[in-house]
């Protein structure tokens, strides 16, 4: 397949010039930026927008009566009705503002954990989870004395269903999944895993940290309990994040932290917490970063997901043929259905050393077990090199990157 051939309904050269850090040089190249699974980078509209917040509009919010108090806090919430329009949630006050997936998963295993979850219960995660979709909940299993189960995955990376359907029984009490892995790309029948939960009457809490930057989420359609990403991996600012929760079930559940802001009274007897969505949001938050949120969702809604998902389909089509063409090739994670990820390794050669290479000539990608450790020793690895793809990546840099690393490789070998 030759660039040419390959058909785009994005207008890629205008969304790469929303991004000014794409003009950035490496070690004297050109930067090909493909570690958007971890940190996709910032569009101009976003940058300015927590920019002027700064410059002009700057004061606590939910507390003042002057002019800049209600001014942020007006933008603030806006960010906050941006996103519960933008999935599809039935209430504004079901979204939960965090600093990123970490801390909704770690709110959840917390507060969901303290009301609901007992001795003997049981949670189901998957062989491919995130550290911070497996951590919290082994702290929680370790105290109070619930049983972690594992959804195991083919060789090739997909989710085993009725695996999964066989873990279910009156015992579980949550399942917690990734939508998308982060280190294989493979995207998880989630409207599947939902049913199949619900009718085991248990609650399902879907990790969407890799699945926000390249589909629309509708958490109506989805049914999920509870939906958790972070804005840094969608194009928008770091240490925000969202957590989307049931309203009936956020009420049920106890604060996450105690301080301002998630109170209606406070005496030296006893607190009554606020109402939703701040009896989970105590303290000063990232109000800038909010901001930022807001903008973000409002730079996506005027591009077409459907286009981006075929965009980013033919990226990885295209850079698997290219990179398919090297000796010793060996791709980790062959899903059926898969987001923009490649996951690989080269015959003998070390992944990091591959990662130090290509830097050198200017294209980024990540190294190592991608916080999936337990998912390394599963496939016998110690880790991979994980090219990621964004909305503003090219053919031509799918070029560079293949060239980059035969050159790698060779130089290696």
């Amino acid at each position: 397949m030759s660039i040419s051939e390959v058909k785009t309904e994005l207008n890629l050269k205008q969304i790469r010039a929303d991004f000014p850090i794409l003009q950035t040089s490496v070690n004297g190249n050109p930067l090909v930026y493909l570690d958007n699974g971890a940190s996709s980078q910032k569009p101009v509209q976003v940058i300015n927008a927590m920019r002027d917040y700064y410059l002009n509009e700057h004061a606590n919010i939910h507390r003042g009566v002057h002019t800049l108090s209600q001014r942020a806090t007006q933008k603030y919430e806006d960010a906050r009705q941006k996103v519960a329009t933008w999935l599809n949630a039935k209430h504004n006050h079901e979204i939960i503002f965090t600093r990123g997936t970490t801390e909704s998963i770690n709110l959840v295993a917390h507060s969901f954990g303290k009301r609901f979850i007992h001795a003997g219960d049981e949670i189901i995660l998957s062989e491919m989870e995130h550290h911070s979709n497996l951590v919290p909940w082994q702290m929680l299993c370790e105290e109070r004395g619930a049983v972690l189960k594992f959804v195991p995955i083919s060789d090739d990376g997909d989710f085993l269903l009725e695996s999964y359907k066989n873990l279910l029984s009156e015992k579980t009490k949550l399942v917690s999944i990734t939508h998308v892995s982060n280190t294989l790309g493979t995207v998880v029948p989630v409207n599947e895993v939902v049913k199949f939960a619900h009718a085991a009457g248990a609650k399902v809490l879907l990790d969407g940290a890799q699945a926000v930057p390249h589909m629309r989420i509708d958490v109506h359609n989805l049914d999920c309990d509870f939906y958790a990403f972070s804005a840094h991996k969608m194009y928008g600012p770091t240490g925000f994040g969202v957590l989307y929760g049931k309203e009936n079930l956020l009420n049920e559940m106890p604060p996450f932290m105690g301080g301002g802001d998630m109170i209606k009274t406070v005496s030296y007897e006893k607190t009554t917490y606020n109402e939703l969505p701040h009896k989970f949001e105590a303290g000063t938050p990232a109000i800038a970063n909010g901001i930022g949120m807001g903008a973000c969702i409002d730079y996506l809604n005027t591009l077409n997901f459907e286009a981006i998902q075929k965009h980013e389909n033919a990226l990885l089509n295209y850079a698997t043929e290219k990179m398919s063409e090297i000796e010793g090739m060996r791709f980790i994670g062959k899903a059926h259905q898969k987001a923009g990820v490649i996951s690989f390794l080269v015959g003998t050669l070390h992944h990091f050393d591959i990662g130090v290479l290509l830097d050198q000539q200017g294209v980024a990608v990540r190294t190592g077990h991608h916080c999936t450790e337990p998912l390394m020793h599963r496939l016998g690895i110690n880790g991979t090199v994980r090219a990621s793809f964004g909305i503003y990546n090219s053919f031509e840099e799918i070029d560079i990157f293949a060239h980059a690393l035969q050159r790698a490789v060779r130089m290696l070998s």
